[in-house]
Protein backbone atom coordinates (compact mmCIF):
# COMPACT_ATOMS: atom_id res chain seq x y z
CA UNK A 1 0.00 0.00 0.00
CA UNK A 2 1.49 3.33 -0.88
CA UNK A 3 2.45 5.47 1.75
CA UNK A 4 0.40 8.79 0.56
CA UNK A 5 -2.92 7.39 -0.81
CA UNK A 6 -3.74 3.83 0.08
CA UNK A 7 -4.46 1.17 -2.31
CA UNK A 8 -6.87 -1.69 -2.50
CA UNK A 9 -4.08 -3.57 -3.24
CA UNK A 10 -3.67 -4.70 -0.37
CA UNK A 11 -0.28 -7.34 0.25
CA UNK A 12 1.30 -6.52 3.71
CA UNK A 13 -1.10 -5.30 6.33
CA UNK A 14 -4.29 -7.09 5.10
CA UNK A 15 -6.99 -5.97 7.28
CA UNK A 16 -6.69 -2.25 6.36
CA UNK A 17 -9.99 -1.73 3.98
CA UNK A 18 -9.16 1.61 1.84
CA UNK A 19 -8.75 1.74 -1.84
CA UNK A 20 -6.65 4.76 -3.59
CA UNK A 21 -8.79 7.33 -5.36
CA UNK A 22 -12.12 5.89 -4.28
CA UNK A 23 -10.66 7.82 -0.50
CA UNK A 24 -11.82 11.00 -0.20
CA UNK A 25 -8.68 12.99 -0.11
CA UNK A 26 -9.42 15.18 2.92
CA UNK A 27 -8.96 11.98 4.87
CA UNK A 28 -6.24 10.81 3.08
CA UNK A 29 -3.90 12.17 5.93
CA UNK A 30 -5.65 10.94 9.04
CA UNK A 31 -6.15 7.15 6.73
CA UNK A 32 -2.47 7.34 5.73
CA UNK A 33 -1.75 8.28 9.73
CA UNK A 34 -3.57 5.33 11.30
CA UNK A 35 -2.07 2.78 8.90
CA UNK A 36 1.22 3.91 9.40
CA UNK A 37 0.30 2.99 12.84
CA UNK A 38 -0.96 -0.12 11.99
CA UNK A 39 1.81 -0.93 9.59
CA UNK A 40 4.81 -0.22 12.27
CA UNK A 41 2.88 -2.58 14.84
CA UNK A 42 2.62 -5.40 12.27
CA UNK A 43 5.88 -4.77 11.52
CA UNK A 44 7.27 -5.13 15.54
CA UNK A 45 5.22 -8.52 15.98
CA UNK A 46 6.03 -9.92 13.19
CA UNK A 47 8.83 -8.81 10.53
CA UNK A 48 13.10 -9.41 11.09
CA UNK A 49 14.17 -12.22 13.90
CA UNK A 50 13.53 -10.30 16.88
CA UNK A 51 12.71 -12.86 19.95
CA UNK A 52 9.13 -13.25 21.06
CA UNK A 53 9.63 -11.34 23.97
CA UNK A 54 11.46 -8.74 22.32
CA UNK A 55 8.60 -8.30 20.26
CA UNK A 56 6.22 -7.99 22.96
CA UNK A 57 8.51 -5.61 24.73
CA UNK A 58 8.65 -3.37 21.79
CA UNK A 59 4.92 -3.54 21.20
CA UNK A 60 4.16 -2.39 25.24
CA UNK A 61 6.89 0.79 24.79
CA UNK A 62 4.68 1.36 21.31
CA UNK A 63 1.49 1.45 23.09
CA UNK A 64 2.94 3.47 25.91
CA UNK A 65 3.72 5.79 23.34
CA UNK A 66 0.41 6.04 21.69
CA UNK A 67 -1.06 6.53 25.49
CA UNK A 68 1.09 9.59 25.38
CA UNK A 69 0.09 11.24 23.15
CA UNK A 70 -3.33 10.32 23.59
CA UNK A 71 -2.96 12.52 27.10
CA UNK A 72 -1.16 15.49 25.33
CA UNK A 73 2.59 14.19 25.81
CA UNK A 74 5.50 13.62 23.96
CA UNK A 75 6.21 10.39 22.21
CA UNK A 76 10.00 8.74 22.60
CA UNK A 77 11.80 9.67 19.72
CA UNK A 78 12.28 6.02 18.48
CA UNK A 79 8.70 6.24 16.75
CA UNK A 80 8.44 9.98 16.11
CA UNK A 81 7.25 9.43 12.58
CA UNK A 82 4.50 7.49 12.96
CA UNK A 83 3.10 9.58 16.23
CA UNK A 84 3.89 13.24 15.19
CA UNK A 85 1.32 12.61 11.98
CA UNK A 86 -0.78 9.95 14.12
CA UNK A 87 -1.04 13.20 17.28
CA UNK A 88 -1.61 15.73 14.32
CA UNK A 89 -4.89 13.87 12.91
CA UNK A 90 -6.12 12.56 16.15
CA UNK A 91 -6.56 16.23 17.13
CA UNK A 92 -7.85 17.28 14.14
CA UNK A 93 -10.57 14.22 13.63
CA UNK A 94 -10.84 13.46 17.30
CA UNK A 95 -9.73 10.11 16.92
CA UNK A 96 -10.53 7.40 19.07
CA UNK A 97 -7.92 5.66 21.01
CA UNK A 98 -9.56 2.45 22.52
CA UNK A 99 -9.51 0.90 18.75
CA UNK A 100 -6.10 1.89 18.39
CA UNK A 101 -5.53 -0.07 21.39
CA UNK A 102 -7.27 -2.96 20.38
CA UNK A 103 -5.20 -3.59 17.53
CA UNK A 104 -2.26 -3.45 19.80
CA UNK A 105 -3.96 -6.04 22.05
CA UNK A 106 -4.02 -8.42 18.53
CA UNK A 107 -0.63 -7.82 17.09
CA UNK A 108 0.28 -9.27 20.75
CA UNK A 109 -1.81 -12.12 20.60
CA UNK A 110 -0.24 -12.97 17.55
CA UNK A 111 3.34 -12.94 18.77
CA UNK A 112 2.23 -14.78 22.02
CA UNK A 113 -0.01 -17.71 19.55
CA UNK A 114 2.93 -17.98 17.29
CA UNK A 115 5.21 -18.38 19.77
CA UNK A 116 3.97 -21.30 21.27
CA UNK A 117 2.19 -22.61 18.16
CA UNK A 118 -0.82 -21.83 19.98
CA UNK A 119 -4.39 -22.53 18.40
CA UNK A 120 -8.09 -21.08 18.41
CA UNK A 121 -10.47 -23.28 20.43
CA UNK A 122 -13.75 -22.86 18.74
CA UNK A 123 -15.41 -19.49 16.86
CA UNK A 124 -16.18 -17.37 19.94
CA UNK A 125 -12.42 -17.40 20.38
CA UNK A 126 -11.65 -16.38 17.12
CA UNK A 127 -14.06 -13.89 16.86
CA UNK A 128 -13.02 -12.29 19.84
CA UNK A 129 -9.39 -11.93 18.00
CA UNK A 130 -10.87 -10.64 14.94
CA UNK A 131 -12.85 -8.03 17.14
CA UNK A 132 -9.61 -6.43 17.97
CA UNK A 133 -7.54 -6.97 15.32
CA UNK A 134 -9.89 -6.32 12.16
CA UNK A 135 -13.02 -4.55 13.60
CA UNK A 136 -11.08 -1.51 15.20
CA UNK A 137 -10.23 -0.07 11.42
CA UNK A 138 -13.73 -0.04 9.84
CA UNK A 139 -14.82 1.42 13.32
CA UNK A 140 -11.83 4.40 12.82
CA UNK A 141 -13.19 4.54 9.21
CA UNK A 142 -16.79 4.96 10.07
CA UNK A 143 -15.71 7.63 12.45
CA UNK A 144 -13.74 9.70 9.85
CA UNK A 145 -16.84 9.38 7.63
CA UNK A 146 -19.01 10.97 10.50
CA UNK A 147 -21.10 7.89 10.37
CA UNK A 148 -21.97 6.74 14.40
CA UNK A 149 -25.70 4.99 14.04
CA UNK A 150 -25.36 1.59 16.13
CA UNK A 151 -26.74 -0.27 12.98
CA UNK A 152 -23.73 1.12 10.83
CA UNK A 153 -21.43 0.14 13.75
CA UNK A 154 -22.72 -3.67 13.78
CA UNK A 155 -22.30 -3.96 9.89
CA UNK A 156 -19.09 -2.82 10.39
CA UNK A 157 -17.67 -5.16 12.56
CA UNK A 158 -19.50 -7.95 10.36
CA UNK A 159 -17.63 -6.80 7.14
CA UNK A 160 -14.19 -6.50 9.08
CA UNK A 161 -14.42 -9.71 10.63
CA UNK A 162 -15.74 -11.37 7.89
CA UNK A 163 -12.57 -9.87 5.76
CA UNK A 164 -10.04 -11.39 8.20
CA UNK A 165 -11.98 -14.30 8.00
CA UNK A 166 -11.07 -14.22 4.58
CA UNK A 167 -7.49 -13.32 4.74
CA UNK A 168 -7.10 -16.57 7.05
CA UNK A 169 -8.47 -18.86 4.64
CA UNK A 170 -6.96 -17.51 2.22
CA UNK A 171 -3.52 -17.37 3.78
CA UNK A 172 -3.78 -21.41 5.13
CA UNK A 173 -1.06 -22.53 2.86
CA UNK A 174 1.43 -19.55 4.22
CA UNK A 175 0.23 -19.66 7.60
CA UNK A 176 0.35 -23.05 8.52
CA UNK A 177 3.69 -24.13 8.07
CA UNK A 178 4.89 -21.11 9.92
CA UNK A 179 2.89 -21.98 13.27
CA UNK A 180 -0.05 -20.20 12.71
CA UNK A 181 -3.14 -22.31 12.98
CA UNK A 182 -6.57 -19.91 12.62
CA UNK A 183 -8.59 -22.71 11.52
CA UNK A 184 -10.89 -23.31 15.16
CA UNK A 185 -9.95 -26.76 16.67
CA UNK A 186 -14.01 -27.22 17.39
CA UNK A 187 -14.58 -27.08 13.80
CA UNK A 188 -12.42 -29.42 12.95
CA UNK A 189 -13.48 -32.07 15.30
CA UNK A 190 -16.97 -31.35 14.13
CA UNK A 191 -15.75 -32.77 10.54
CA UNK A 192 -13.62 -35.30 12.11
CA UNK A 193 -10.42 -34.29 12.15
CA UNK A 194 -9.40 -34.16 15.73
CA UNK A 195 -6.31 -31.72 16.58
CA UNK A 196 -4.02 -32.60 19.70
CA UNK A 197 -0.12 -31.97 17.92
CA UNK A 198 -0.80 -28.63 16.25
CA UNK A 199 2.29 -28.26 14.74
CA UNK A 200 2.06 -32.13 13.85
CA UNK A 201 -1.55 -32.16 12.53
CA UNK A 202 -2.50 -29.40 11.02
CA UNK A 203 0.45 -29.38 8.50
CA UNK A 204 -0.09 -33.00 7.57
CA UNK A 205 -3.76 -32.25 6.93
CA UNK A 206 -4.57 -34.42 3.72
CA UNK A 207 -7.10 -33.28 0.55
CA UNK A 208 -9.56 -35.49 1.88
CA UNK A 209 -13.66 -35.15 1.86
CA UNK A 210 -13.59 -34.15 5.75
CA UNK A 211 -10.95 -31.55 5.19
CA UNK A 212 -12.85 -30.34 2.67
CA UNK A 213 -15.50 -30.14 4.32
CA UNK A 214 -14.13 -27.91 7.02
CA UNK A 215 -13.25 -25.79 4.33
CA UNK A 216 -16.46 -25.20 3.07
CA UNK A 217 -17.57 -24.50 6.33
CA UNK A 218 -15.38 -22.28 7.14
CA UNK A 219 -15.97 -20.06 3.99
CA UNK A 220 -19.37 -20.11 4.78
CA UNK A 221 -19.03 -18.56 8.41
CA UNK A 222 -17.21 -15.65 6.70
CA UNK A 223 -20.08 -15.59 3.75
CA UNK A 224 -22.75 -14.89 6.22
CA UNK A 225 -20.47 -12.34 8.29
CA UNK A 226 -20.20 -10.52 5.38
CA UNK A 227 -23.81 -10.61 4.50
CA UNK A 228 -24.38 -9.34 7.14
CA UNK A 229 -22.57 -6.16 7.07
CA UNK A 230 -23.73 -5.60 3.28
CA UNK A 231 -26.34 -3.20 4.27
CA UNK A 232 -23.25 -0.48 5.50
CA UNK A 233 -22.51 -0.19 1.36
CA UNK A 234 -25.90 2.17 1.50
CA UNK A 235 -24.92 4.17 4.86
CA UNK A 236 -21.17 5.77 3.98
CA UNK A 237 -22.03 8.55 1.34
CA UNK A 238 -20.08 9.39 -2.12
CA UNK A 239 -16.61 7.70 -2.90
CA UNK A 240 -16.25 6.15 0.00
CA UNK A 241 -19.28 3.74 -0.48
CA UNK A 242 -18.32 2.53 -3.57
CA UNK A 243 -14.74 2.00 -1.90
CA UNK A 244 -16.48 -0.18 0.64
CA UNK A 245 -18.45 -1.82 -2.50
CA UNK A 246 -14.55 -2.34 -4.10
CA UNK A 247 -13.17 -3.84 -1.05
CA UNK A 248 -16.63 -6.03 -0.25
CA UNK A 249 -16.37 -7.76 -3.79
CA UNK A 250 -12.83 -7.89 -3.60
CA UNK A 251 -13.10 -10.57 -0.42
CA UNK A 252 -15.86 -12.25 -1.37
CA UNK A 253 -14.22 -13.02 -4.94
CA UNK A 254 -11.43 -14.23 -3.21
CA UNK A 255 -13.78 -16.46 -0.90
CA UNK A 256 -15.40 -18.12 -3.85
CA UNK A 257 -11.73 -19.54 -5.34
CA UNK A 258 -11.53 -20.68 -1.47
CA UNK A 259 -14.30 -22.26 -1.96
CA UNK A 260 -13.65 -23.71 -5.68
CA UNK A 261 -10.26 -24.60 -4.21
CA UNK A 262 -11.77 -26.53 -1.51
CA UNK A 263 -8.83 -28.71 0.49
CA UNK A 264 -6.26 -27.29 -2.23
CA UNK A 265 -6.46 -24.10 -0.35
CA UNK A 266 -3.77 -25.96 2.22
CA UNK A 267 -1.45 -25.60 -0.84
CA UNK A 268 -2.05 -22.72 -2.96
CA UNK A 269 -3.21 -19.42 -2.45
CA UNK A 270 -6.05 -17.95 -4.06
CA UNK A 271 -5.69 -14.50 -5.49
CA UNK A 272 -7.24 -11.71 -7.29
CA UNK A 273 -6.34 -9.90 -10.51
CA UNK A 274 -6.73 -8.13 -13.60
CA UNK A 275 -9.62 -11.25 -14.94
CA UNK A 276 -11.41 -10.63 -11.99
CA UNK A 277 -12.02 -7.13 -12.46
CA UNK A 278 -15.11 -7.28 -14.47
CA UNK A 279 -16.85 -9.38 -12.04
CA UNK A 280 -16.19 -7.75 -9.00
CA UNK A 281 -17.44 -4.15 -11.07
CA UNK A 282 -20.21 -5.95 -12.32
CA UNK A 283 -21.00 -7.33 -8.42
CA UNK A 284 -20.16 -3.24 -7.07
CA UNK A 285 -22.98 -2.15 -9.59
CA UNK A 286 -25.96 -4.77 -8.29
CA UNK A 287 -25.15 -4.41 -4.64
Amino acid sequence: MPRAAPSAAIDHYENFPVASWLCPPRLRPPIAAIYHFARTADDLADEGDASPDQRLADLAAYRADLHAVATGHAPSRRWAPVFTPLTAQMRAFDLPVQPLDDLLSAFGQDVRKTAVGGTYADWPELLDYCRRSANPVGRLLLHLYGVTADEALTESDAICTALQLINFWQDLSVDIPRGRYYLPLAECAAHGIVITDAARQFVALRPDQNTTNLIAACAHHASASMQKGLKLVHRIPGRAGWELRAVVQGALRVLDQVDTLGAAVLRQRPTVGKADAPRILWRMLWM
